[in-house]
């Protein structure tokens, strides 16, 4: 979400939301707050520190990751007094273990994606410190059902080798699907363990369905207007199996002309069933309508009127046969 105030963002979560609200993240307020670094003031079995490059692996914490687990701490308190008594979900986010590995450094530079047993470690810390997390949130919000996206916009680079080297000259080799499905797999084994719901959103062209197939992962959020046709199969394959999409069909930042209404968006996503086969409104799959992706880029404005729109797009969809949310 875009601004500082946790409290003001989380009120607008909880007015415009619905179904499921979820613990913002306000990345304006520095790097601690970012989806880098609020996922990494969750590792507490390895050192971090912020570099002028970015977030570092060293041999014991910084000053900035101990912040960023204080202010997460705080959101957290926050997040406990305004949702006394509420019954029902709610949406954690995590920054995946191979973004991560893409995004943070080894103590003597370039990417931990560099090092096979680096990303082991790293990703092996990121179930561990999930894992206290979860329990923190449950302990805080008592018999809530918990959703823990992991967001993972860096995977499919990861997974062809076009991530670029600290010296931008080469490429960081590839890793393979099952080495990703194995860093994913402990993540998503924490998330079932404390009795949540593992999902996974990447807003990047070309989501491996493949590889997620190899996971416990219950759903997929992403980017419709990046889905290539010859995917389709893919999501049809998917679906089949009882799990589900979250569809991206509501802009992320502000529109120049005219945004599109509640009934364009929902006319649109029945389109888009249908081409897979799902032909009869009142038959859909359970689908979760959200933004293509994070909002801390949009206005305040658009923020609240996205999630506004998303709401009501769902909204007309379980009008249709009762399955979907927002």
């Amino acid at each position: 979400m875009p601004g500082e105030d946790f409290a003001d963002s989380m009120h607008i979560v909880l007015g415009e939301v619905g179904e499921l609200p979820h613990l913002v993240e306000l990345p304006a307020r520095g790097a601690g707050a970012a989806m880098v670094g609020r996922t990494l003031s969750l590792i507490t079995g390895m050192g971090v520190d912020l570099q002028p490059a970015g977030w570092r692996l060293t041999d014991a914490s910084g000053l900035d990751h101990r912040r960023a687990a204080s202010l997460l701490a705080q959101d957290l308190d926050t997040l406990e007094e305004l949702m006394q008594g509420h019954r029902g979900s709610v949406k954690l986010q995590i920054t995946g273990p191979l973004t991560l590995a893409a995004a943070v450094e080894r103590p003597r530079g370039d990417k931990v994606l560099a090092d096979h047993g680096g990303r082991r470690d790293l990703a092996q810390a990121l179930a561990e410190g999930l894992d206290a997390h979860l329990s923190d949130v449950r302990r805080r919000l008592g018999g809530v059902d918990l959703v823990v996206q992991v967001d993972e916009p860096a995977l499919p680079a990861v997974l062809s080798g076009s991530i670029p080297t600290a010296s931008g000259f080469s490429r960081h080799r590839s890793v393979t699907a099952a080495d990703a499905a194995q860093a994913l797999g402990w993540a998503c084994d924490a998330i079932v363990g404390a009795e949540a719901e593992p999902v996974l959103h990447c807003c990047s062209a070309g989501v491996p369905w493949a590889v997620l197939r190899q996971t416990p992962l219950q759903a997929v959020s992403f980017d419709l207007s990046l889905l290539a046709s010859e995917q389709y199969d893919d999501v049809a394959a998917w679906v089949d199996t009882g799990r589900q999409v979250w569809l991206g069909v509501i802009p992320a930042l502000d529109q120049a002309g005219q945004p599109p209404s509640d009934a364009d968006v929902t006319r649109r996503v029945q389109g888009w069933w249908s081409n897979l086969g799902f032909s009869d409104p009142e038959m859909l799959p359970p689908t979760v309508v959200t933004p293509t992706c994070g909002l801390a880029g949009a206005s305040p404005t658009w923020a609240r009127q996205a999630l506004g729109l998303a709401q009501s797009v769902a909204q007309n969809l379980s009008e249709q046969n009762g399955k979907m949310g927002s």
